[in-house]
């Protein structure tokens, strides 16, 4: 499962309620890059195989949205598709009682209003 991740500062975006429609998008390489803020971006620019290279097997909990590097992570097998999730066993459990939701929430198709409650410092202006 794919969820943005700024490639900057490794925040999942959806943990901070950032929609990819919201987020500031740089491209670079040919790919399109989502960025919590235009401060990372701007640092992006210095330097983008380093950011890229930091971030790139970085994983989001679909229950606790913790980001971590994947050699941080349990890898499960849920619905015949492998997910990695934090080590915290309750994340798991929680996950099994409503799949659909932390899936949605991850994938951004179900609204997060993030730790920064849309007032964070991350948040552009409209």
């Amino acid at each position: 499962m794919e969820t943005p991740i700024c490639p900057t500062c490794g925040c999942s975006l959806v943990r901070l309620g950032i929609s990819k429609d919201k987020s500031v998008v740089h491209s670079h390489g040919g790919e399109e890059h989502h960025f919590c803020c235009d401060g990372c971006m701007d640092v992006f620019g210095t330097d983008p195989e380093k950011y890229l290279q930091e971030s790139n097997d970085l994983i989001v909990c679909p229950t606790c949205l913790a980001e971590k590097p994947k050699d941080h992570a349990v890898k499960l097998k849920i619905a015949e598709e492998e997910m990695y999730f934090c080590r915290c066993p309750y994340c798991h459990d929680v996950f099994r009682k409503n799949p659909g939701f932390y899936l949605g929430r991850l994938e951004g198709t179900i609204p997060n209003e993030g730790v920064l409650d849309h007032e964070g410092c991350c948040i552009r202006p409209e």
